[in-house]
């Protein structure tokens, strides 16, 4: 039987139907558990402006947390001919409790409900992107520390350059993610701030109390006005750019990480178990997982420019293209963060070669050092690197591997406390235990 928010005396054509609805009730149940958590709020709000009566209350939110149990356990199911969630809930409710399910959508539209159940989830999943990219940052800066006294070559134009080390290589990705952290930290601030009571953008003519669904769900405050409120989904997906941030980090790192593995370098290894074979070639042991990960990472990053496209000539106020964000907007978190908790597994087993300078290849990345000590020793630095210039020439530089750097961030200090100190007072900014005691009294 259809079940729609908005059905009246008519049935809709089954094909315009299907076109609509389009991959809604599958993409749905990744809010299921933030639509009823939202409705929660709302009739409390309702009950108190006198709206619902207190024993209606009682009801509707022992019913709303059995529901959020079955949708928490994975079992929620948008039957066929329920449009969305939101439909869907409100079914569940008016089958076990009759017309009493009816009232809950007072003073509300689907529009502002999709917002509350959108910034709810999205919510969620940047505490556990953070979650995830806080291992990732612990696995880079314990094999940043581990092996901060082995050497690597450095490259410019790849070509050998410099000394470098892994303790430089590591923990240059460490704090390029606590340099992302302070973009997530941005995207749940805008996140969490509470739309509800816009309805469809003009406000409502019930004396909604917007601040106390406010606090009830935990947010940080409200899109205040209730226009932009709606307008705030056009604004809001700016933000949707910064959760794929720490895509740049490792995606970028994948080339090297593949180049490096390669038998031409020979810099780092994995575990046998953590590669893939060849079907003709008995001696590969393919990076799958560097792969895979760069090409999921560069995925992901184009992400906030479809987004942006299917915005891109929207006018003020809601339309149905909104609709089609929620397919590839809903399922990245979890590709994301499967590429987060995968580079952190892979790091954690990959082995250093620390013998790579034993190849004379390498010499020549120390002829800066050989420069740099003519010139400390009183020889201008034009003629210290002639004479260097010309000795790597006629064959005849022998480098001193023996080298010591100590200004901050350099081969001999690291400065990965410092770094460390900067992603602890990001994470530190972002309180989610607001949210997650707003979240646990709501389900008591």
């Amino acid at each position: 039987m259809a079940h729609k928010l908005w059905e009246k005396n008519f049935e809709v054509n089954k094909e315009i139907e299907r076109f609509t609805v389009g991959r809604d009730r599958e993409l749905d149940l990744y809010l299921a558990k933030y639509d009823v958590l939202g409705s929660m709020a709302h009739i409390t709000m309702l009950e108190s402006i006198g709206l619902l009566e207190k024993d209606e209350l009682t009801q509707l939110l022992a019913e709303l947390k059995n529901i959020y149990a079955i949708a928490d356990k994975g079992e929620f199911v948008i039957e066929d001919g329920v449009e969305d969630v939101h439909s869907q809930v409100e079914l569940m409710l008016t089958q076990k409790l009759g017309d009493m399910g009816k009232k809950i959508h007072s003073g509300r539209s689907r529009n502002d409900q999709v917002l509350v159940d959108l910034k709810l989830f999205t919510r969620h999943e940047l505490k556990e992107i953070v979650d995830a990219v806080k291992i990732l940052f612990d696995e880079l800066i314990q094999k940043s520390n581990q092996y901060k006294d082995v050497l690597m070559p450095g490259y410019t134009h790849l070509q050998v350059a410099m000394p470098s080390s892994f303790g430089l290589w590591f923990g240059a990705y460490a704090e390029g993610l606590a340099d992302d952290m302070l973009f997530l930290q941005a995207a749940y601030r805008m996140t969490n701030r509470n739309p509800l009571g816009s309805a469809a953008g003009y406000g409502s003519s019930f004396p909604l109390n917007r601040t106390m669904t406010t606090e009830l769900l935990g947010f940080d405050s409200m899109d205040y006005n209730v226009v932009y409120a709606q307008m705030a989904e056009e604004r809001w997906s700016a933000t949707w750019l910064s959760p794929w941030l720490p895509c740049r980090n490792f995606g970028k790192d994948g080339f090297r990480r593949c180049m490096f593995n390669c038998q031409n370098f020979g810099f780092v290894k994995l575990p046998k178990e953590c590669t893939t074979g060849s079907s003709i070639m008995p001696h590969k042991k393919n990076p799958d997982v560097f792969e895979l990960i760069r090409a999921k990472s560069n995925k992901l990053q184009s992400l906030p420019q479809q987004v942006m496209l299917i915005m891109n000539n929207l006018p003020v106020g809601y339309f149905r293209d909104l609709q089609i964000i929620k397919e590839v907007f809903l399922p990245a978190f979890d590709e994301l963060k499967d590429c987060l908790q995968m580079a952190a597994y892979i790091i954690n087993k990959m082995e250093v070669n620390e013998h790579i300078l034993d190849d004379p290849r390498y010499d020549p990345m120390f002829s800066v050092e050989e420069v740099n000590q003519l010139a400390a020793n009183g020889m201008p630095f034009r003629d210290a690197y002639k004479k260097v210039g010309l000795e790597i020439e006629a064959g005849e530089f022998k480098p001193n591997k023996d080298i010591h750097h100590t200004h901050e961030g350099s081969i001999g200090n690291l400065c990965n406390d410092k770094i460390q100190a900067l992603l602890e007072q990001t994470l530190s900014e972002f309180h989610f235990e607001r949210m997650e005691n707003a979240e646990k009294n709501l389900l008591k």
